[in-house]
C-alpha cells in the first residue's frame, strides 16, 4: 500500500480533499491531507504574511521527516503543483510519485504568478489589495466558508529547482477538461510531448475532488 501526501492549492486546506481520503483509506492507503502554513484558521497575520513557496515546502518536508518512509506519492492541486515540485526536489529521494492535479508544472525559475493566465494574475492583484499580503478567495471559484486569504509571496516567489524533481521516478498530469478557464492547455500540451510524463484526463472542473471523488481515487489508487 502506499503513503499519500495531498496538497491543496490556494485558498484551500486538506478539507477540500475530504471527498478522496476516505477512499484511498478503503484501499488500505495512509493519507495526509496537508493545510499549507498561512491558511490556517489560527493562523496571524504575521505568518500569513511571511509564507512563500519555500516555507509550503517545508511543510511537506517536515511531514515527511515525521512520518518517515521513502516511497511517497505527492499529490499537489493547482497551486500545490509548486510546492510538490519543490518538496520533491528536497525529498533526498523519498518521493517515488507525483501527481499534478490540475496543478502547476514548473520549471526552474517559474512562480504561480509567472506560470498562469493572465485573467488569474489580475484576480490575484484584485484579490491583495485589502491587505497588500494575501489574496481574498475568489467569488467565481465557490463560496465554501472555510476558503482563506492565500500568502500573495507563495504566488510570486520563484521555484529553485536543482534537477532532483526530475528524477522521481513516476511523474503524471492530471488535466481537468471541464472548466473554459483553465490555464492548463499549454502544460498538457507539452507533457504529453514528453515521454517523461503520464498525462491523465478527467472531464470535471477544477476540483475534480469534489466533482469526481471516485474518480480521482480510482487515479490515484492505479
Amino acid at each position: 500500500m502506499s503513503t499519500f501526501v495531498l496538497v491543496p492549492g490556494a485558498w484551500h486546506g486538506g478539507w477540500v480533499f475530504d471527498p478522496v481520503t476516505p477512499l484511498l483509506e478503503r484501499s488500505g492507503h495512509t493519507v495526509h491531507a496537508l493545510t499549507l502554513t498561512g491558511l490556517r484558521p489560527d493562523d496571524d497575520a504575521a505568518t500569513v504574511a511571511s509564507a512563500n513557496l519555500d516555507t509550503h515546502a517545508n511543510d511537506v518536508t517536515t511531514l515527511l521527516d515525521r512520518i518517515g518512509g521513502t516511497d511517497v506519492t505527492l499529490v499537489g492541486h493547482s497551486y500545490g503543483g509548486l510546492v510538490i515540485a519543490a518538496a520533491a526536489d528536497r525529498a533526498g529521494g523519498r518521493v517515488s510519485r507525483v501527481v499534478h492535479l490540475d496543478g502547476y508544472v514548473p520549471s526552474d525559475g517559474n512562480s504561480c504568478w509567472s506560470s498562469t493566465s493572465e485573467a488569474y494574475r489580475q484576480a490575484f492583484v484584485a484579490g491583495a489589495t485589502d491587505t497588500g499580503y494575501a489574496v481574498r478567495p475568489p467569488e467565481r471559484d465557490g463560496r465554501d466558508h472555510r476558503r482563506r486569504p492565500h500568502p500573495l509571496a507563495s504566488l510570486l516567489q520563484t521555484i529553485q529547482l536543482t534537477g532532483e524533481f526530475d528524477k522521481v521516478p513516476r511523474r503524471e498530469f492530471v488535466y481537468c477538461s471541464g472548466w473554459d478557464a483553465t490555464p492548463f492547455t499549454g502544460l498538457r500540451t507539452r507533457l504529453e510531448a514528453d515521454p517523461r510524463w503520464q498525462v491523465h484526463v478527467l472531464p470535471t472542473g477544477h476540483n475534480a475532488m469534489y466533482e469526481d471523488p471516485e474518480g480521482v481515487a480510482k487515479l490515484l489508487d492505479s
